[in-house]
């Protein structure tokens, strides 16, 4: 039987990319840190993922501090690459992960912590979680759904891209997660490919005139938000012309609004937008409903997919271990991220849990130096 554990120090949840930066910078201010992992081993999660996913990050922007990726790794890294990559900086700088941790509830009792978890109850002066935004698939109750006679499944299980040859697939979501599904079947024999969008992307290649885009996302994060959305409006603009032309409703907010408003990532393009210009992905209206027969859209147009792919989002999946602090807002998003904290809850923060332009890495680094700072500052 597991007991409480006193630890005065700063306990990290979550060993990704944002808890392993934090843990690392924690030790390098001189904190005593544990980090605690619901997995069996780093990674679990990029693992777990279609085995084509690539970062839409560059990296020279991807990578975790002290550990540059080895010489030869592709401009945007994939999945195998990024794991090792997390494994090694574990390995590199020794940090303290203990493994199969799962977290039932944090609560505050007014001078520290108690973390709840099923080796026991621990204790600290700090909590960093650092679970990820995307760590619960959230797919919408569509009406009929249950009549549907094909698969719905969401695109964190998209698997292989060739088990969709020769059939019939709607993707729903015009967001990353879509056009990251699009990118991969339009490679594909697919019987038809057909893209469900309610609102249209903010949407950028991975390449413009041969030159890497997000090589420039430090310069545009710095940028004022309206500025940023002209400039992101512009490149989009002229990597793929009008593509309304094409069915694809215009985006209703600027990408950089959308991602500090609303935390929706900018899209990134890799063969779907030739693809929908060749008439190999058609783009159509948002769903309706399903039917015993088939999928109603919006407007009434009936198709017959066999698979739907919901690109539709995550949540982060954090009600149980801190829905009763009240520091959640309705869709279940830390009201504070990185630095910012509630003076009303000293010592619990929040990390990786917003989008950035600069990708996750680059945002894991920044936050991470942070937060140490804000804590050793007290």
């Amino acid at each position: 039987m597991h007991g409480t554990r006193i630890f005065d120090g700063v306990i990290v949840i979550g060993a990704g990319a944002a808890g392993l930066a934090a843990t690392h910078a924690l030790i390098k201010a001189g904190l005593h840190v544990r980090l605690l992992e619901k997995e069996d081993r780093i990674g679990e999660p990029w693992r777990r993922r279609h085995h084509d996913l690539h970062l839409n990050t560059h990296r020279s922007l991807s990578s975790l501090p002290g550990l540059d990726y080895p010489a030869g790794t592709p401009a945007f890294p994939d999945k195998s690459v990024v794991v090792d990559h997390l494994d090694q900086f574990r390995s590199h700088h020794r940090l303290p992960i203990e493994f199969g941790v799962c977290i039932d509830e944090i609560a505050f009792t007014g001078s520290h912590w108690t973390i709840a978890t099923n080796m026991g109850t621990r204790t600290a002066a700090h909590v960093i979680i650092a679970t990820g935004r995307d760590r619960t698939p959230c797919i919408p109750k569509w009406k009929g759904m249950a009549e549907f006679p094909g698969q719905i499944i969401h695109s964190a299980d998209f698997g292989d891209a060739g088990d969709y040859a020769g059939k019939k697939v709607l993707v729903v979501g015009a967001g990353n997660s879509g056009f990251d599904v699009l990118n991969h079947l339009a490679r594909v024999d697919t019987s038809a490919i057909w893209l469900s969008a309610r609102h249209g992307p903010t949407l950028l290649p991975k390449r413009l005139f041969n030159i890497p885009v997000h090589l420039m996302s430090p310069y545009i994060a710095r940028l004022p938000v309206r500025l940023a959305d002209t400039l992101l409006r512009m490149a989009q603009r002229m990597a793929f012309g009008d593509l309304t032309r094409f069915n694809l409703p215009a985006a209703c907010v600027g990408g950089a609004s959308r991602l500090a408003g609303d935390y929706v990532a900018i899209a990134s393009d890799d063969g779907a937008v030739d693809a929908i210009k060749a008439g190999k992905i058609e783009v159509l209206p948002e769903i309706g409903q399903f039917t015993r027969d088939g999928v109603i859209l919006a407007n009434g147009q009936r198709i017959r997919p066999d698979i739907v792919i919901a690109a539709t989002g995550y949540r982060t999946g954090l009600e149980q271990m801190v829905g009763k602090l009240g520091v959640l807002d309705a869709k279940g998003y830390p009201l504070f991220n990185g630095a910012g904290n509630d003076q009303r809850l000293p010592g619990l923060w929040f990390t990786g849990m917003r989008p950035s332009i600069r990708g996750c890495f680059a945002n894991a680094r920044l936050q991470a130096r942070a937060i140490a700072a804000a804590i050793t500052a007290g």
